[in-house]
């Protein structure tokens, strides 16, 4: 069978998705059997368009490997781009194995999300159907954290640990003034709070605050909200809440969605923003305290100044691993990270079909959210903390950040 190896990614950035891709890099140059290692441009959509580019010749030391584990987003780049049923476009399907046939590929990794997953997993039923030799595995990555099947996913431990800092130091802003004020952090995570439930850890080193929390497991009162904050404010003259930029009504409706368009993005998701602001605007109505808002935006996902180190190696872990389990014969599969202990604190690499992971979405557990909007269980505490645990530090050159890029002429064949 045919031996060389392509990668691509897909989805949301992260600052963790890079040590995945570095993973699968480095388990495939060490391995006999594997023979050039290619990368995609842009997803699925750079399969289908030739725009393919070799890995394995631009990695010449193991600094260029840690230079790309603290590079954030996608080295090769993303896309969004749904991949058709076969009976709707078989010829798609047709083009994307004659790229692959043209590369002699025998093996393919998917890195992305739950719209990702679908894909890897479409294209391993065409494959087997069509007796066409190529192993298909997934990757996991989402700062969401809403993959069923594994414990987590690469990218979460980093923008979790993020957000709790940027708690912290918002926490510490609050308080310079001796002033009655509402402060609004709006936090990523469209129908999953795991984000948001991060901002929490700083109650861990002795804060009081975020005072309030809100996730999209729970139905949003507005009215309610405005009562949370005043019983808030009988004990502390600067309160501060963490709100998922999905909470919705108990109808179900996004609490933002009348100051939004109806813009979806190719798989249908509306583009969520602005919570903050409506709540600020909110707030300011009702109450006539000072208020202001924070929408922590793409620097969740794009903080590599602040990576956790358990997410990275953790991430480089997951790459390799799916190498070695599509070596061993496995398609149709993702990796995944079994937990095995809290204390101290494991995991183990195991695989589940992808139709398991495609198109689904994994909450907070609803035992681990507390009445009253205030706080989280304990469960929650010990599965998260261990996410954040170490650091990382990264190449300076001038008081800044050095990235890593790759050739991105796309080769000739």
């Amino acid at each position: 069978m045919a031996n060389n190896i392509l990668v691509a990614q897909s989805g949301g950035p992260t600052c963790a998705i890079n040590a995945s891709l570095s993973g699968v890099i480095q388990e495939a140059m060490r391995q006999e059997k594997i023979g050039a290692v290619y990368g995609a441009l842009n997803g699925i959509q750079g399969i289908m368009d030739r725009r393919i580019i070799r890995l394995d010749s631009q990695m010449h030391s193991e600094g260029d490997f840690q230079l790309l584990e603290s590079t954030p987003a996608m080295a090769l780049g993303s896309c969004r781009y749904r991949l058709p049923e076969y009976s709707v476009a078989p010829d798609v399907y047709k083009l994307i194995a004659g790229v692959m046939q043209d590369l002699e590929i025998g093996y393919f990794f998917y890195i992305g999300g739950n719209d990702s997953m679908d894909t890897a997993h479409k294209l391993g039923v065409f494959f087997a159907e069509e007796g066409i030799d190529i192993k298909v595995m997934g990757i996991p990555k989402t700062i969401d954290n809403d993959l069923p099947c594994t414990d987590h996913t690469p990218g979460f431990g980093s923008a979790a640990k993020y957000i709790a800092t940027s708690i912290l130091e918002i926490i510490r802003d609050t308080q310079v003034y001796n002033l009655p004020s509402v402060t609004i952090v709006e936090i990523m995570g469209r129908n999953a709070g795991w984000l948001t439930a991060a901002s929490v850890l700083p109650h861990v080193v002795g804060e009081k605050a975020p005072h309030l929390v809100y996730l999209p497991e729970v139905p949003f009162d507005p009215d309610q909200f405005i009562e949370d904050i005043k019983a808030a404010q009988l004990e502390h003259k600067a309160v501060l809440v963490a709100v998922s930029e999905g909470v919705k009504t108990a109808e179900g409706r996004y609490v933002a969605e009348s100051v939004q368009d109806e813009t979806v993005d190719a798989f249908g998701h509306k583009y969520l923003s602005g919570i903050g602001k409506y709540l600020e605007r909110y707030v300011l109505e009702k109450l006539g305290c000072k208020v202001r808002s924070v929408e922590l935006s793409v620097l969740q996902r794009c903080a590599a100044h602040i990576q956790s180190a358990c997410d990275i190696e953790e991430a480089r872990l997951l790459g390799a691993g799916a190498v070695q389990r599509a070596l061993a014969g496995e398609t149709g599969r993702m990796i995944a990270l079994v937990r095995t202990s809290n204390d101290p604190y494991a995991v183990e690499l195991g695989t589940f079909p992808l139709e398991e992971a495609a198109n689904k979405e994994r909450k907070v557990p609803a035992e681990w959210i507390l009445p009253g909007n205030k706080d989280l269980s304990q469960e929650a505490y010990d599965y998260l903390l261990p996410l954040i645990a170490g650091e990382r530090s990264c190449p300076v050159q001038a008081g800044m950040p050095v990235h890593f890029h790759f050739d991105k002429t796309p080769l000739e064949f």
